[in-house]
């Protein structure tokens, strides 16, 4: 039986859902907070943390902010799959409604972590962590931490002194630590700059 680009894009989550979690499960059932791995010597590294917050580590207003963003991530992924099911049902570029896919698939990787790891796992201070422990999670439901493993310092310099304002200073590319999740995400914005002309034709 033939798949349809939209039948294939819903694989295409489904993939990038599975792995994003299947190594996220990984990092936090093999590792405390805070320990790595090196894969490419120091250039690519294993490295586990967690975020409260948005993409690469960002935070937003404690809590509260943290029970609003989430349900914002509720809408948000409601809305961009209802977009991505009117895109395959109406013929719209296939890259675009792959790069949509992507999109989705990664905004749903960390909704995931903000839902439900508070509820299954407890913490890894100090500790690897347990799934589904006897004495419960480390928090409840939409106020789960997001997990980040990928770490990529490829440029570690300290700046030559004659550059304006950070000259002297030590300089880290790329710093942030990030998920399949991130990337996911990433690569679908980028591919929709990219080719935002064969996109939207019409």
């Amino acid at each position: 039986m033939k798949l349809t680009t939209l039948k294939k894009a819903w694989l295409l989550v489904l993939i990038i859902l599975i792995a994003d979690q299947v190594l996220k499960i990984w990092i936090k059932t093999h590792l405390m907070l805070g320990e790595e791995i090196p894969v490419f010597g120091n250039w690519f590294i294993l490295h586990f943390t967690e975020n409260n917050g948005m993409a690469f580590g960002l935070e937003f207003g404690g809590p509260f902010g943290k029970m609003i963003l989430s349900l914002f991530r509720v809408i948000a992924i409601a809305a961009i799959g209802f977009y991505l099911y009117y895109l395959g049902k109406h013929k719209a570029h296939k890259g675009y409604i792959y790069t949509m896919a992507l999109i989705f698939a990664g905004a749903m990787g960390n909704l995931i972590d903000s839902a439900f790891y508070g509820i299954i796992f407890n913490d890894s201070y100090r500790q690897v962590a347990t799934m589904f422990p006897a004495e419960g999670g480390y928090a409840g439901l939409l106020h789960g931490r997001v997990v980040d493993m990928f770490y990529a310092p490829i440029i570690r310099t300290t700046l030559p002194n004659w550059v304006p304002i950070w000259g002297g200073e030590f300089f880290e590319f790329f710093r942030p630590v990030f998920n399949l999740a991130d990337s996911s995400i990433s690569i679908g914005v980028i591919l929709i700059f990219l080719f935002q002309n064969k996109f939207f034709k019409k």
